[in-house]
């Protein structure tokens, strides 16, 4: 396994103690916030990096219906299959790492609803040929934050290992690609978020928030997702207080939709 993913177990040793998440209500404001990030079916939070299912599943719900096809090319531990296979979507992952893939599998080995069994694909989020133009129902993904947390060593392909500058530009194709499968008037949703550095801060989500709407999309939301539990929050509270910064402790989930032809997009 590869080392940069950390510590894993094995699913098939694990019984599901619940399937849907308790007490569940969709989110209705901008601000989210899950500070029980949220244990039903196969989710942990062992996978370095991993969205709260609380995330997806919100996504899903609002902005897809059953049978629909969801995608998620920032495949990761599986987290969005897990939820496609839940909420009787068709699913379909993708990443470039083998482990990730591996484990995504591992988590998805559960017999509920085997007839939303998702797709898996090794492939690279900025070439999609294999999936057809205007095919996709919803977009609900988690890249890398450039190479804040650096998933392999050795896979070029990876957008972890790339510097700020030169993940934007990847970020180009992956929206570009975006705005070719997905159908019109369908959404894409893009969790995203800030860093620092050399004493500065670095507005990443806003800057990836440019790119897509340089593709094409408009924003139909811009949430605010508080961030909880980052377990680095101790030793870099005596250094935010000693070097006068500020944590962050927010990420950004952009909601974008693919215009209709001749909409108009002007505001």
């Amino acid at each position: 396994m590869d080392k940069k993913l950390g510590k894993y177990e094995d699913k098939k040793s694990h019984k599901v103690k619940e399937w849907e998440p308790k007490d569940f209500k969709l989110e209705a404001t901008t601000v989210w916030s899950f500070p029980n990030r949220g244990k039903w079916a196969t989710h942990s939070g062992k996978y370095r990096g991993n969205w709260s299912p609380y995330i997806p599943r919100n996504i899903i719900l609002r902005y897809s219906k059953k049978d629909d096809t969801v995608l998620d090319q920032f495949l990761g531990s599986g987290t969005t299959l897990i939820e496609t296979k839940l909420l009787h979507r068709n699913g379909i992952g993708v990443d470039v790492n083998q482990n990730a893939i591996n484990i995504a599998k591992e988590n998805l080995e559960f017999t509920k609803n085997k007839e939303y069994e998702p797709k898996i694909i090794k492939g690279d989020a900025r070439d999609l040929d294999f999936i057809s133009d205007e095919s996709i129902d919803l977009i609900c993904t988690h890249p890398p934050y450039a190479n804040i947390i650096k998933y392999s060593d050795n896979i070029k392909e990876d957008l972890s290992r790339y510097d700020i500058n030169q993940f934007l530009v990847e970020m180009k194709k992956v929206a570009s690609e975006c705005y070719r499968v997905l159908k019109k008037d369908k959404y894409c949703a893009i969790l995203i978020g800030d860093t620092r550095r050399k004493k500065h801060m670095i507005p990443l989500g806003f800057k990836v928030m440019e790119v897509f709407l340089d593709a094409g999309f408009v924003l139909k939301e811009n949430i605010i997702k508080e961030q909880h539990n980052c377990k680095a929050t101790g030793f870099w509270y005596k250094r935010s207080i000693e070097y006068n910064f500020l944590l962050i402790a927010h990420e950004y989930l952009l909601v974008f939709r693919k215009p209709v032809d001749n909409e108009d997009k002007k505001v």
